[in-house]
């Protein structure tokens, strides 16, 4: 890097730095990390394009380029990411929200009607659980997750998004969750398998939670264990839907079969993958 340098000469620099390193979307990181040092949005900085960074801006820009080259999310940098166009802050306790999870809302609310009781397992950020309350302002919706540090993120991001008189989150345990009985129980749980957990891309595996990625050996405990309990916890004809990996669409419908779900429905994301299995009580 030269002495000095503007908003835009600084954003090519960035953007072939992080291309170099084989980052995807590099341009576009440069833009938001530049953007929160500048607070400014990204047509900000194209206003401002023949603007000169300071010496602190520009030493405070280096470290956030530092920690983008050693593969820390984007999210994490910033603290905060967006989730059906709301914002969700996000920590080392929680997963990154993904915009193909947008599926399994969608899918939720179309089971979901009046006053009904829905139920988040495994909570994460909350970002879920919040994007139905945001839609379904008569529900009631109810959250758990095993890590203290999420429910407080979950929590935090309920206020943030002026849901939180009608969210509930709590310490919870996948295995036993009860406080049924829900018209609907959504889930995107861990289901990666623990021999691929070595193989996901550095950002996943070398700074989000591990508990919320490794689904045992096969990538299905999580499920198995949802669905042990599930019909015990839902509503005469109440609906389950969780997220799934790549793969796992057949293991998981197997599942809710045994289960004694019915009317079993496979929701593609929008790439075309497999991604939601909901199933309907008997």
């Amino acid at each position: 890097m030269t002495d000095t340098w503007t908003v835009l000469s600084i954003l090519k620099w960035t953007a072939d730095y992080f291309r170099g390193l084989e980052i995807e979307s590099g341009r576009l990181d440069a833009e938001l990390l530049l953007a929160e040092v500048l607070d400014l949005d990204r047509v900000g900085l194209y206003l401002h394009y023949d603007r000169p960074l300071n010496k602190e801006e520009l030493s405070t820009y280096r470290g956030l380029i530092k920690r983008r080259a050693a593969r820390e999310p984007l999210a994490y940098i910033i603290g905060q990411t967006e989730f059906w166009s709301l914002p969700i802050k996000v920590s080392t306790d929680v997963l990154v929200p993904r915009g193909d999870t947008e599926v399994l809302v969608e899918e939720a609310l179309s089971h979901i009607e009046g006053t009904c009781r829905v139920l988040d397992i495994g909570i994460g950020s909350g970002a879920i659980a919040i994007a139905i309350a945001h839609e379904k302002s008569t529900a009631e919706v109810c959250g758990i997750d095993i890590s203290p540090a999420a429910v407080a993120v979950a929590n935090e991001n309920a206020r943030l998004n002026n849901v939180a008189d009608r969210i509930d989150f709590s310490v919870g345990q996948l295995e036993s969750f009860g406080g049924g009985p829900y018209d609907v129980i959504v889930s995107n749980p861990p289901y990666i398998p623990r021999g691929d957990l070595a193989g996901l891309m550095p950002e996943v595996i070398g700074h989000e939670p591990r508990q919320a990625l490794d689904g045992g050996t096969d990538g299905l405990d999580a499920y198995r264990a949802i669905l042990n309990q599930a019909p015990s916890e839902l509503t005469r004809e109440g609906w389950l839907l969780v997220e799934i990996g790549i793969g796992q669409a057949d293991d998981v419908r197997q599942l809710f079969t045994e289960a004694g779900f019915v009317d079993i429905q496979t929701r593609n994301d929008y790439g075309g993958i497999p991604r939601v299995i909901a199933g309907m009580k008997k």
